[in-house]
């Protein structure tokens, strides 16, 4: 009977480790058995009840948060490295891992279209996107950020620790950023950064990047292009026009942020950020006089705001990606596919049914929709209702508070409305699309 846990990959963690040790048989022989392996048993049963009481992250009906499972290849190869737990700050601290995680961004560049960058990983996307803000603020002094009211939190809370300028620009009734509210901002003067968003984390929206591109050309701006959640989309085969036109001129942008803790199959934290004119890098430069020494070799400290970084996630993302080529109609690409397919299965079905309004198609694989109801007060009220019948169902879904114009303004006065939102970003949920829909149909009765 097959579980719901994988087990069974832990035999080759086993024969990977004997090969591993093989590496060392020149030391001396260590007695590394534990110290009291009842206790640790004990224990380790002790954490096995905590983590009991957890959502079931790992299974198609959790479709609320941007939770995803690490794929087994990357907690193995995370799991392997941390045997010997490499430190990616100096290359003394961890040689292979982080020849390992400079191959690997390489690879991540190359998916953008990029040949030369400079680029590393970070502890996730907020950190990431710090350095891309850094960087900006560096280049356009006393220049403005500017970022659409549908981005990231992160990018104001960033801007006010770089003590940067910014201002949020409105979004259009897709969630996207309004083109023509950029343009009056930016011809008021004083903008140094765009942050063009391409996959906001409320209801997936892409900015529409050819049209903020061309703005450039006649303003002059640094373009960072926030691709934390919907980065690897540009790989997927089944984009509208608008969100493909988007992810096809990434790689005219400055810098972007993409985090492979989320679909790129890892365990948190994995973000990274990449830069397309490696000269940036001048402005990392700082000297480590006990960590640097040991190498002529360029240490990914000296090109990182953070120091001390574990190995082991680039180790994971290393053996992810040689299982799984970043490469258009290859097997990581369709199962990116297969997210957006359920989305719009799921889209599809809260459309034909008049108990909901829906958010307009999704343009990547989060889907949104409304309670209909009298006033927002009552739709909310709806919305929560319905979240926690489908919890008890075993359907676990999300809230968000979203502008009422996002549902075609069916309520008189704006505001914002509560809404419930599903992430339909394992590639299971194409296969259990159809249960997802009945779950959600009964919930609402």
């Amino acid at each position: 009977m097959a579980g719901r846990l994988d087990t069974d990959s832990l035999l080759l963690l086993h024969d990977a480790l004997a090969r591993l040790e093989q590496g060392f048989e020149a030391l001396p022989p260590l007695d590394t058995a534990p110290d009291d392996p009842a206790a640790l048993r004990e224990v380790l049963n002790q954490v096995a009840e905590r983590l009991r009481d957890n959502y079931p992250y790992f299974h198609p009906q959790y479709a609320g948060q941007m939770l995803k499972p690490p794929h087994a290849i990357a907690r193995l190869a995370y799991a392997l490295a941390m045997w010997i737990n490499p430190n990616n700050h100096a290359l003394d601290g961890g040689r292979a891992s982080s020849a390992m995680e400079k191959e690997a961004v390489a690879d991540i560049a190359r998916m953008f279209g990029w040949d030369t960058h400079l680029g590393h990983l970070t502890s996730g996307g907020t950190m990431a996107n710090l350095e891309a803000l850094w960087i900006a603020g560096l280049a356009t002094p006393g220049a403005a950020i500017v970022a659409s009211a549908q981005a990231h939190y992160t990018h104001g809370r960033i801007s006010t620790v770089l003590k940067l300028p910014f201002e949020s620009i409105p979004a259009d009734s897709r969630g996207r950023m309004d083109i023509a509210a950029l343009e009056r901002r930016l011809a008021a003067g004083g903008v140094g950064t765009v942050v063009a968003t391409l996959g906001t984390t409320a209801v997936g929206s892409v900015d529409p990047l050819p049209d903020i591109l061309a703005l450039r050309e006649r303003y002059g701006f640094r373009v960072h292009a926030d691709c934390a959640y919907g980065g690897y989309y540009g790989l997927a085969d089944n984009l509208a026009r608008p969100a493909r036109a988007a992810f096809d001129r990434l790689s005219e942008v400055d810098s972007i942020v993409i985090d492979p803790h989320k679909h790129g199959l890892q365990p948190y934290g994995c973000g990274c950020v990449v830069f397309r004119d490696p000269a940036v890098g001048r402005h990392y430069r700082h000297d480590s006089p006990y960590t640097y020494f040991s190498s002529n070799e360029l240490h990914l400290g000296e090109i990182s705001l953070e120091c001390s970084r574990p190995g082991a996630a680039a180790v994971a993302l290393w053996a992810t990606q040689k299982l799984f080529p970043l490469v258009r109609g290859g097997e990581f690409a369709k199962r990116l596919s297969e997210c957006r397919a359920a989305a719009l299965g799921l889209h599809d079905f809260v459309a034909s049914d008049d108990r909901f309004i829906p958010v307009s198609e999704p343009e990547l694989d989060i889907v949104v929709w409304a309670a209909r109801a009298g006033s927002t007060a009552e739709s909310s009220a709806r919305a929560r209702e319905i979240f926690a019948k489908a919890a008890k169902a075993g359907l676990h879904l999300a809230l968000a508070e979203l502008p009422v114009e996002f549902f075609g303004s069916p309520w008189a006065g704006g505001g914002t409305v509560t809404a419930l939102r599903s992430v339909l970003m394992k590639p299971e949920h194409l296969r259990e699309i159809r249960q997802i829909q009945g779950l959600l149909g009964q919930s609402a009765a």
